[in-house]
């Protein structure tokens, strides 16, 4: 099986093919000009991640709080961590950086601030 990616590591946008064995373990790649490529394409048809952004409501603020992860988390469970999102409120203050929700979904990622709120 033969899968086409699009390189986004770079502006180059390399167009590479990636092919498979049956059992979902990447055979080659080809397309790409340098290794961070190679390695981008094999995660991407194994196990894809995703950094997530989001805001959640801050009780006493009009201006919501705006997270991200502290890592990729598989793409896979981008949903459920949006879900847990979506009951999560934090109190004032906030800093940049503080953890909101640490190591969510056992995925080793933190739900970090991304600015201070007063």
């Amino acid at each position: 099986m033969e899968q086409n990616i699009t390189c986004i590591n770079c502006p180059m946008g390399c167009r590479m093919t990636v092919k498979l064995s049956p059992d979902g373990n990447v055979l080659s790649v080809s397309g790409n000009t340098c290794p961070r490529g190679e390695k981008y394409a094999v995660q991407e048809c194994t196990l894809p991640v995703r950094m997530i952004t989001a805001v959640i409501p801050a009780v006493g603020s009009p201006v919501p709080l705006s997270v991200k992860t502290s890592r990729p988390v598989p793409k896979a469970m981008i949903r459920q961590v949006m879900d847990i999102l979506g009951n999560v409120q934090i109190t004032l203050p906030v800093s940049a950086g503080q953890v909101i929700v640490p190591d969510i979904l056992q995925t080793g990622s933190d739900i970090i601030a991304t600015r201070d709120l007063p």
